[in-house]
């Protein structure tokens, strides 16, 4: 029976030498996927900085446009406040209505 047994190597020989073959390209696909993947998680990650950088450029507008409208409210309320304490202490203010 050792033609048998020939047989049965060369048939194990062929079968290790497919799953050898195998085991590279499932290797250089695996490797050819994470490279693009890799790409793909660059290519986000690059874009969610430019959109960071957008939205950090604009919270500073947003801040900008905050201050000035809180100095432009601050100055109506003293020019309000004037006004008020400018009609209280004036003497025709006591009789509205009354020309």
């Amino acid at each position: 029976m050792s033609g048998g047994e020939s047989a049965m190597d060369l048939a194990a020989k062929r079968l290790e030498q497919a799953v050898h073959l195998l085991e590279q390209r499932l290797a250089q696909r695996l490797k050819t996927a994470g490279a693009e993947a890799g790409g793909l998680f660059d290519q986000d990650r690059a874009n969610l900085a430019a959109e960071l950088d957008e939205a950090r450029a604009r919270e500073r507008e947003l801040e900008a446009a905050g201050a000035e409208a809180s100095v432009a409210l601050g100055r109506a309320i003293l020019e309000i406040r004037a006004a008020l304490n400018g009609a209280g202490s004036s003497p025709s203010s006591s009789s509205l209505g009354e020309h």
